[in-house]
């Protein structure tokens, strides 16, 4: 069994990991990189293995740092399935297709502006390759077994998102576990992952390796925020990702709502198409929550759905208190920008991220104290009081993750500790080698190892 290590192996973003085993190659996860520019670069970059080498890819997760390079793969040559559970697939189509829209909106905008370095700015992929991708995606229900040659997979519910899943490998080769990012036990919206009996080789996340969470709970301090800004005049904006974050985000304000900790009245709207059509397919698979159908159902109950360009021009001009969530949950895209734009000056405003921010995102130098960000190609000053509310992340955090860990029964020939920034995954390394006993190591970026 040989592993590459494509992405994610020196940070907590772009995960791609190739496994050969048994005569076949498999790619687990398939993402974009964001954050540091030198790490968007690497999307650009072509493939490191040929990928109409590659017989399958099996994905963990919808998040675009986890499937949101698959359009790449398929226009430079891959022609195999693509396997994840009946929910990621569904989550995928948004995603992919609303990642290349605003890629095709970005470059055109970057050519009508000529705020790009290149002579021509060029989406990453069209929507047309998204579509091809898309085609390729085969649904395994969770603990069905598929087999690809001599490999056979397996699905393990983890949490986290709706459909994440932690992925086997099991051959004469051994048995490989990918965690995939692993939720909480806590989570808003999921219920516990699942465990795995057992690994010979185990792909670890360490997101948040070096860390637990507060022990608080996050909805009274959002309510707290709110009321604050609200009573001097000003209005809360929730940069959220669309899918996970934006729905835990209006369980919070209908718990809110309903305990009286925020006012009824209080107008909300919900600023993201994705977000919108993500809530739609959390509602149609609810079995998969840990929420009652009612408490799924309610889910945008008073809540202004903002679908056209148009609303939402309208809604960043808008003159009273309000709560907007809009994607993207770091900023780095989509029509949260705008609002940024209209209310980081204005020391009335608050801007909240309610969760992880990846370092060198916009929301990570917002978070950082930035006192101006640049957005479209100009610098916009940041008045407005900027607040980071880690309680409504849907990672595990290093108790979490250990927890998950002593699941197995067994020790493993290796673990590898990927998915995450230098710090955390060193920490987790550490307590791995430490508390378990287990062999350990943190891989380089394109590093290959045989395990």
């Amino acid at each position: 069994m040989q592993i590459t290590f494509l992405g994610a192996a020196d940070t907590v973003t772009g995960s791609r990991h190739l496994v050969s085993i048994d005569g076949q190659r498999i790619l687990l996860d398939c993402g974009l990189f964001q954050g540091y520019k030198v790490l968007r670069e690497r999307n650009w970059a072509s493939f490191p293995v040929p990928p109409a080498e590659i017989d399958a890819v099996v994905l963990s997760h919808a998040h675009l740092d986890h499937c949101g390079y698959l359009p790449s793969l398929v226009k430079q040559g891959f022609r195999g399935a693509i396997y994840a559970s009946p929910a990621t697939c569904d989550l995928c189509e948004v995603l992919l297709l609303d990642s290349a829209k605003l890629q095709e909106e970005d470059a055109r905008r970057a050519n009508r502006y000529h705020y790009s370095s290149h002579e021509k700015a060029l989406p990453l992929y069209t929507t047309a390759e998204a579509k091809r991708a898309l085609s390729r995606m085969t649904p395994i229900p969770a603990g069905r077994q598929v087999r690809i040659g001599k490999v056979e997979i397996v699905l393990t519910p983890v949490g986290h998102l709706l459909g994440a899943c932690a992925v086997t490998l099991r051959s004469a080769e051994g048995t490989l576990v990918y965690s995939g990012d692993l939720g909480r036990h806590d989570d808003h919206l999921m219920p516990p992952p699942e465990t795995v009996a057992h690994g010979d080789v185990i792909l670890i996340e360490s997101t948040y390796g070096d860390r637990n969470h507060p022990p608080d709970d996050a909805d009274p301090r959002l309510a707290e925020i709110i009321r604050a800004t609200v009573g001097r005049g000003g209005s809360v904006l929730l940069p959220s990702f669309a899918v996970g974050r934006a729905q835990a985000l209006l369980h919070s304000l209908q718990k809110l709502r309903s305990a009286g900790e925020i006012a009824r009245e209080m107008p909300i709207f919900l600023d993201s198409p994705m977000a919108i059509e993500a809530t739609a397919l959390y509602q149609r698979h609810r079995r998969l929550l840990r929420l009652t159908a009612r408490e799924t159902a309610a889910l945008t109950d008073g809540v202004t759905l903002v679908t056209t360009p148009q609303q939402s021009q309208r809604l960043s001009r808008h003159h009273y208190p309000c709560v907007i969530i809009s994607a993207s949950g770091m900023a780095t895209g989509g029509r949260v920008l705008h609002h940024l734009k209209a209310m980081a000056p204005n020391p009335r405003h608050h801007v909240v991220f309610p969760g992880f921010q990846v370092p060198g995102t916009r929301g990570g130098k917002l978070v950082g104290g930035a006192k101006e960000v640049k957005i479209h190609g100009e610098y916009v000053a940041v008045n407005a009081d900027v607040s980071q509310i880690e309680g409504f992340s849907g990672h595990a955090d290093a108790d979490g993750l250990m927890a998950w860990l002593r699941g197995f029964d067994s020790k493993p020939r290796q673990a590898f500790v990927v998915h995450g920034d230098p710090a955390a995954a060193d920490t987790l390394r550490m307590r791995i080698k430490d508390e378990l006993g287990w062999p350990v190591h943190v891989p380089e970026h394109l590093a290959s190892y045989a395990a």
